[in-house]
């Protein structure tokens, strides 16, 4: 594509070709990561490596840019695996159990590698870091996602490769108007700004809605389950909640900060637009584009698409046309500790036949190098990981409020909440995106969080509850868990 430039060192190695199973020596000091994976690479050259990745628009990536380079660089094919998102974990464990080893190299989403490294799925990369000297490129990787992506216990199983964070975007326009600034003083007592707490949101929000009607409201959010599941996570942390009893492992969401975050939930429904509880990414995206609404939160793609980055791609014909470029602020969410909601690693299958071949080929995409260049690609969804990412003055001059969009993402970073991952996950989460479903139909949050608890409980007590005990315990001390 026009916006990838050429590798500068490919001339330095693209005529190196290794013999066959020739023995490898270890890199030379000044070489980079992404050197190193080629070089070792070129002796598998005719080979073919399957990759699975996330069907759509992620998948991009591998099949037009990744793939076809890695291929020019070291004669090893690159076949994807698109899969939906909601079948990965099934299918990788499928892949796994038959021993078919059909996959050598797979997305996972961190939340599952629990399950998938406890099972025996995942090839531990420990072996391959340290002969291939990756560790000191690890420690680039901003430490959140480094902290809580990458091992299970204390080995690593991925590498943090997608910085999936919740961002703030608002209409600076609105924000700065002289006359609503006026009016919000007069009748809050204090400025008009960007809220940092929910409270805050609660009062600008209404605000905004009552005071730009018929043309804009307030705010709006995704509001479809599986969304919402995670800004429930999110904002039940913030305001104080812990998951669980350590202790007991009796589950605590029914507490009084869950009723409460429930409660505020739908009760800001009434300040956004109508229909907003059916929302999902592509509907509130919309709405926001439009200029429907003064703020949202939602995942890095929404900064760069309403500047209008990248979105003259046939690939992004679907994505509404913004009329609000140079007019959206970035900020973290209220609470200030950002969802790192869902995101991916990548990963080896622990059945693969070309173990070594797949994992210099995540090596070499997760490297410095390249992933700067990945990052970057409109079409293909990665989003901003590693700290030079954030301060890339070649990214920062993609749009000319580029550079307060990658500080944003920077903060979240380091602020993040990760997601819940225990043993079996997916079970507790079903039980949060039905919650969600039932808050939306106007059942009552205390009883519904009763039910989920009590849900919650069953789940616990069938895996066994001082395995999951224990899971849980090591998951809370990761840096990422509660907010500190």
């Amino acid at each position: 594509m026009s916006l990838i430039k050429k590798m500068s060192w490919v001339g330095a190695v693209a005529g190196v070709a290794l013999a066959g199973a020739a023995a490898w020596s270890p890199p030379a000091s000044a070489e980079s990561a992404a050197e190193v994976a080629v070089k070792a690479a070129q002796q598998y050259k005719g080979q073919t490596i399957t990759i699975v990745w996330e069907a759509g628009l992620q998948a991009l990536d591998p099949l037009n840019f990744s793939g076809p380079k890695w291929e020019e660089l070291t004669g090893i094919k690159v076949k994807v695996v698109e899969v939906p998102i909601a079948e990965m974990f099934t299918k990788i464990m499928q892949d796994y159990r038959s021993g078919a080893g059909a996959y050598d190299a797979l997305n996972v989403v961190p939340s599952w590698m629990p399950d998938l490294a406890n099972a025996g799925a995942l090839e531990p990369l420990d072996p391959y870091v340290e002969k291939y000297g990756y560790g000191p490129e690890l420690q680039t990787i901003a430490p959140t996602y480094r902290d809580n992506q990458m091992k299970v216990g204390d080995k690593i199983f991925g590498f943090p490769d997608d910085g999936d964070v919740f961002v703030m975007y608002y209409r600076k326009d609105i924000f700065e108007d002289p006359k609503i600034k006026e009016e919000f003083k007069a009748k809050a007592g204090r400025d008009l700004t960007v809220p940092k707490t929910w409270a805050e949101f609660d009062e600008v929000g209404q605000f905004l809605t009552d005071k730009l009607q018929p043309k804009v409201y307030g705010a709006s959010f995704f509001r479809q389950p599986p969304y919402t599941m995670f800004m429930f996570e999110e904002r039940f942390r913030v305001e104080g909640g812990k998951f669980f009893d350590a202790d007991t492992m009796k589950a605590t969401i029914n507490s009084d900060v869950g009723v409460k975050v429930l409660t505020d939930m739908r009760n800001e429904n009434k300040f956004m637009p109508p229909g907003v509880e059916q929302f999902g990414f592509v509907e509130n995206l919309a709405a926001f584009l439009s200029g429907q609404t003064a703020m949202t939160i939602s995942w890095p793609p929404y900064g760069r698409w309403a500047a209008g980055y990248g979105t003259d791609e046939k690939a992004l014909s679907w994505v509404p046309k913004s009329t609000i470029a140079g007019k959206v602020g970035y900020a973290l969410p209220p609470g200030g500790h950002p969802q790192l909601a869902a995101g991916f690693s990548l990963s080896v299958s622990s059945t693969s036949k070309n173990k070594e071949a797949a994992y210099l080929f995540i090596q070499w995409l997760n490297s410095e190098d390249i992933s700067m260049q990945r990052v970057m690609l409109p079409t293909a969804l990665r989003d901003p990981f590693r700290d030079s990412h954030f301060t890339s003055t070649e990214y920062q001059n993609k749009w000319p409020e580029a550079k307060e969009y990658l500080a944003t993402l920077g903060e979240g970073a380091k602020a993040g909440l990760a997601d819940l991952s225990l043993l079996q996950t997916d079970k507790y989460e079903e039980v949060l995106r039905q919650m969600v479903g039932k808050l939306w139909g106007g059942e009552d949050p205390k009883a519904i969080l009763d039910a989920a608890a009590a849900e919650w409980d069953a789940i616990t007590d069938k895996i066994g509850v001082d395995k999951q005990k224990a899971a849980y315990n090591t998951w809370a001390a990761n840096s990422g868990a509660y907010p500190k």
